[in-house]
């Protein structure tokens, strides 16, 4: 079986954390691959300044351009909507029988995680990863946590402060061509 760990998220917009902590994952977690599940819509979070589906998504490819074991994956995309981590995790199974998906999610979502539509199916059927988060207790020690937000990020743009040590370059060029967040 080839352990896949689900890192979803909105990504809006993906940063230096997040490829970090997807390194850092699949190595002392012992994945063989992890696959950046690019949220289309979170059921617990305002839709507001989600920016469209493909941008973010599009973003999420530059990011990983060039990274070993590291996946942008739209597949979420594809599901009905809204998306819910139950039915991505067992839609996922039933399409690559060949895997075991791991679900990784950060402290603050394991903090509201009893809310989450089948919270103990997914406990019971697939091994889940806590990573650290700024302000909740727990997750995974030995993680070099790079501690950015995308909210911090969106902040800096609409602020005109520079976000290249923030996001992969790539990123940081697609968000300046584009406009994006201003």
């Amino acid at each position: 079986m080839i352990r896949t760990g689900i890192f979803g998220g909105s990504f809006n917009p993906i940063h230096n954390g997040h490829i970090s902590l997807a390194r850092q994952l699949c190595e002392k977690a012992g994945l063989d691959e992890v696959w950046l599940m690019v949220s289309p819509q979170n059921p617990l979070k305002a839709q507001a300044d989600l920016l469209d589906d493909q941008i973010r998504m599009e973003m999420a490819r530059l990011a990983v351009e060039g990274e070993t074991g590291i996946i942008a994956s739209d597949y979420e995309m594809h599901l009905p909507k809204p998306s819910y981590t139950w039915n991505t995790l067992e839609a996922l199974k039933r399409d690559y029988p060949d895997r075991e998906f791991v679900l990784m999610i950060g402290g603050d979502n394991w903090q509201l995680f009893d809310k989450w539509y089948r919270a103990d199916d997914i406990r019971n059927q697939y091994q889940i990863i806590v990573y650290p988060r700024r302000g909740c207790e727990g997750g995974i020690d030995g993680l070099d946590l790079i501690d950015i937000s995308s909210t911090e990020i969106r902040d800096c743009i609409q602020a005109g402060k520079p976000i290249n040590h923030l996001v992969p370059k790539a990123v940081a060029e697609y968000i300046k061509e584009h406009e994006l967040y201003a």
